[in-house]
């Protein structure tokens, strides 16, 4: 547009005048230069407007650039700030596990450590102690007792040793079993420690002994008055699994610095004294005396020859006749063991069945003697001689043994004897010593048909009543009372009330020991049925029994 008014102006200065025509025409130069800065202007302005938008854009961009920066920036800060508390976090969790953990062992060690300290202790009392009846072992009776002798040596006092062994508490163990055993060990133990001072030591040797150190005695009446507590603290009951137990002990009593200067020596002293006392009946108490010693070794060459003489056959039988006081005839024997020694000769059972009892040797002696007799009675009935029944003395330790029984059966069916021939005699404490095991025991051998007498009868069991409850066959009068009834009142009361009272019981009596004609009549008065005794003859062996058996002839002798 302003090109046209450009070009207008100069036609118009064409057709005019000059002046006006060099006035109009600067007019018009002047008017196209400020149209061509205008347009200058304009052009410029618009670039500028051009540049500035592009710078703005640029700025902006730059700006989003920035701010895009910026926040990535921000972005990767918080990651990182995110990181580094994920793993502050992970870090502080470990620690505290493993502070956890640190506390846990260490409580754990501490809890080890006292674990072990107890073993220690347990391990160290176990050590010096009797596991079944927690009393001090020999090692640690050995160490006190070493301490006891210094201190008295150094003061000049006494101590005594006592050495305790219970009386046939083999039978009770064999019979009964080993968990009995052990309970009345324990019941034993309990009642010992009752009957001594804090400062005296009661100690388990193993099985059923026990040593006693009494570490400080004026008076050997010190130990005495000791001993004779436990035999009253013993003797009474025990009530065990059912079981009223019964049992005693032998006490020997060494004396410091009388018996011996060193442990080994008033131990041994004492054991042997223990000896004494069981020779003495059991149930009582010996204090130590030299000429002991030569006992002491006596016995221990007994028990070693017992098991050779076993091994060697060196035992025989004898037999001693019963007779009936009416007829004189032999009506039957008992079997009466011996031994052949090869050194010592002929040894009666006096001199070697109490050490067997001790032993337990007892066992197969006593099952050897079974077996022999009823060999022997078949073997007179194969010869042709008259029938009579051997009877056999049972020890305590054979009739509690579990296998008794079939031992009885076994036996006569090897023998081929019938049970009628066969008499088992026993004493009055082995029948009541658990009574319900021997009725049961006794009704068996009953029915299977074996004849049972009662020995030593009187001088046992007070109460009469297991006449009633078992089933017993005889009656055998001690011969303690037999020897005094004619010049004794109460012992010839008693053997009449015996007589009478096994026939008002249908019991066949028989008397023990008799030996004389005096006796004999005596017997015969009052009815009794059988005799035994050196009146009527000896204990002979089994070939001069058999004389007898075949002449036939009493063996009463005449008036």
């Amino acid at each position: 547009m302003g090109e046209e008014t450009c070009d207008g102006a100069s036609d118009s200065a064409a057709s005019g005048s000059p002046a006006k025509t060099g006035q109009g025409r600067d007019r018009r130069l002047a008017a196209c230069g400020n149209d061509r800065r205008r347009r200058a202007c304009a052009v410029i302005n618009d670039e500028s407007d051009l540049l500035n938008r592009q710078k703005s854009a640029s700025a902006r961009e730059d700006a989003a650039d920035l701010r895009e920066s910026a926040a990535d920036l921000r972005e990767g800060e918080i990651q990182a700030a995110e990181t580094l508390q994920a793993a502050s976090d992970d870090q502080m969790l470990m620690l505290k596990q493993a502070n956890a953990h640190l506390v846990i062992a260490t409580i754990e060690a501490h809890k080890l450590a006292e674990q072990i300290e107890m073993a220690k202790v347990r391990l160290e009392h176990l050590a010096h102690h009797d596991v079944l009846t927690d009393l001090p072992n020999r090692l640690l009776l050995q160490d006190r007792l070493n301490q006891a002798i210094e201190l008295a040596h150094r003061q000049g006092r006494k101590l005594a040793v006592m050495f305790l062994d219970l009386d046939r508490f083999k039978h009770i163990n064999d019979s009964l079993g080993h968990a009995v055993g052990d309970q009345l060990l324990q019941s034993v133990a309990q009642r010992l420690v009752d009957c001594v001072r804090h400062s005296d030591t009661i100690s388990r040797q193993g099985g059923d002994e026990f040593v006693l150190l009494l570490s400080y005695i004026e008076h050997a009446e010190d130990a005495a008055r000791t001993a004779r507590k436990i035999l009253a603290a013993l003797v009474r009951s025990h009530a065990i699994d059912g079981h009223d137990l019964h049992i005693s002990v032998s006490i020997g009593i060494s004396i410091y610095p009388d018996h011996g200067q060193d442990a080994e020596t008033l131990i041994k002293s004492a054991d042997t004294a223990m000896y004494y006392a069981k020779e003495g009946g059991r149930n009582n108490y010996q204090f130590f005396e030299k000429d002991m010693n030569i006992l002491a070794v006596e016995r221990h060459s007994i028990e070693g020859g017992l098991r050779r003489g076993l091994e060697r056959q060196e035992f025989v039988l004898h037999y001693q006749p019963k007779v009936n006081l009416h007829s004189g005839m032999i009506v039957g024997v008992e079997a009466l063991i011996r031994w052949q020694h090869p050194e010592r000769g002929l040894l009666a059972p006096v001199q070697f069945v109490p050490i067997a009892e001790d032993c337990g040797l007892i066992l197969p002696i006593g099952r050897w003697v079974l077996r022999e007799a009823c060999l022997q009675v078949q073997a007179w009935r194969q010869a042709g001689l008259p029938p009579i029944t051997v009877a056999v003395n049972t020890s305590a330790l054979e009739f509690r043994a579990r296998d008794f029984l079939e031992y009885v059966r076994a036996t006569l069916e090897d023998a081929h004897l019938e049970p009628r021939y066969l008499e088992l005699e026993l004493t009055e404490s082995v029948l009541m010593r658990d009574a319900e095991s021997t009725h049961s025991v006794l009704n068996e051998l009953a029915s299977l048909g074996v004849n049972l007498a009662v020995d030593d009868f009187g001088t046992g069991y007070s109460s009469l009543s297991y006449l009633r409850r078992f089933p017993i066959d005889t009656l055998k009068i001690d011969q303690s009372f037999v020897n005094q009834m004619t010049s004794n009142q109460e012992d010839a009361t008693i053997v009449s009330a015996v007589i009478s009272m096994g026939r008002s019981l249908k019991r066949r009596v028989i008397a023990e020991g008799v030996e004389t004609a005096e006796q004999h009549a005596f017997l015969l008065a009052r009815n009794c049925d059988e005799g035994q005794g050196y009146y009527y003859g000896r204990p002979v062996a089994a070939e001069d029994l058999a004389a007898l058996l075949k002449t036939g002839m009493s063996l009463i002798r005449p008036d």
